[in-house]
C-alpha cells in the first residue's frame, strides 16, 4: 500500500465524519476516499467519491465496497431515531452490516466511533454500543480500532438538547472533571480513527476518551 489506503468513510455528513474527511483529504497516507451519504457533500476533491444513496438500503452489491479500510462514524439518539429499535438499527446493525460487506470485498482495517462506557452491563444505549463493537470484532478484521469518546463538543444540524446541556455543563466544570469525562472535539476523535486505520496494527485496540 505504498501509494496509500483506499478508505471508506460512513457517516461523513456528521460532525465527526466531516472532521475525518477534512483530515484524510488534507493529510497523507490516504489514496482515495469513498463517502456514501444521503445528501451530496459540500466538499469536493479529486480523491473523494461521494455516492448519494440511502444507507439503510445497502445490499452489498454496490460498486464501492473494495477498499483497504473503513471508518464508521454513524450515530444518532433514541429520541431522533424515534424508538430503541430504530436507534439500534442505525448505531449497531448498520455499522456491522457495512463491516460485513467491506470485509467480504477485502478490507482489513475498521475504525468505529463508539461511546464512553460502552458495556454489555450498561443501559440500553451503552449495551447497543457494546453490541456494535462486538459485532465488528467478530467480523475478523486484521486491525480493529474502537474509539470511545465522552460528550462531543460540536455544532450539529439537528439539535440534541440533552447533549447540548451536558456539553455546556462540562465546559463550565472542566477544571474539576476527570479527564475521562471531559468534552472532546470531532477533530480529536477523527485523529484517533484515522490513526487507527493508517497504523493498521493487528488486533483490537480501544481508545478511551482520556487518550484523545
Amino acid at each position: 500500500m505504498a501509494d496509500g489506503l483506499d478508505l471508506l468513510v460512513v457517516g461523513a455528513s456528521g460532525a465527526v465524519g466531516q472532521a475525518v474527511l477534512e483530515q484524510a483529504l488534507d493529510g497523507c497516507g490516504i489514496r482515495r476516499i469513498t463517502a456514501p451519504t444521503r445528501r451530496p457533500l459540500s466538499r469536493h476533491a479529486t480523491r473523494l467519491n461521494n455516492p448519494v444513496l440511502d444507507l439503510t438500503t445497502l445490499t452489498g452489491n454496490e460498486d464501492f465496497w473494495a477498499c483497504d479500510a473503513v471508518i464508521c462514524t454513524l450515530g444518532t439518539t433514541i429520541r431522533a431515531a424515534g424508538s430503541q429499535a430504530a436507534f439500534a438499527r442505525i448505531d449497531r446493525d448498520l455499522p456491522i452490516r457495512i463491516g460485513r460487506f467491506a470485509r467480504a470485498a477485502g478490507a482489513t482495517r475498521y475504525a468505529l466511533n463508539s461511546s464512553l462506557g460502552a458495556s454489555a452491563k450498561g443501559n440500553f444505549y451503552l449495551r447497543t454500543k457494546a453490541e456494535a463493537e462486538q459485532g465488528i470484532i467478530d467480523l475478523g478484521f486484521v486491525s480493529t480500532t474502537l474509539v470511545r469518546p465522552s460528550l462531543i463538543d460540536a455544532e450539529r444540524e439537528q439539535l440534541r438538547p440533552a447533549e447540548h446541556m451536558g456539553v455546556l455543563l462540562a465546559r463550565a466544570l472542566k477544571p474539576v472533571i476527570p479527564k475521562k469525562y471531559r468534552v472532546v472535539t470531532p477533530r480529536q476523535i477523527a485523529h484517533a480513527l484515522l490513526l487507527g486505520v493508517l497504523t493498521g496494527e493487528a488486533g483490537v485496540h480501544v481508545v478511551e476518551s482520556d487518550a484523545l
